[in-house]
């Protein structure tokens, strides 16, 4: 049985992953209601809760390439194709 929980990854709260993310805790809940940002609901009162490695994973999505550059190019670079 003690396999079982060592396998268990511990949950986030949305305060912790607003922490994370530098960002309100409004717009992680925005994320989480869009689809954007998986959420897991507990309890009676809906409470969401957060996997580290699902706020890897949308983090990476936000940043493609890893450094911060969102592949966007710049106004020389569209002129020159």
């Amino acid at each position: 049985m003690s396999e079982y929980y060592s396998e268990v990854e511990p949950m986030l709260t949305t305060a912790e992953v607003a922490r994370m993310l530098n960002v309100h805790i409004n717009t992680v809940r925005r994320w989480s209601n869009q689809g954007s940002l998986a959420s897991y609901r507990l309890g009676s009162r809906g409470d969401r809760r957060f996997r580290k490695s699902d706020i890897d994973e949308f983090f990476a999505r936000a940043r493609p390439n890893g450094n911060g550059d969102n592949g966007d190019q710049t106004e020389e670079e569209t002129q020159e194709e």
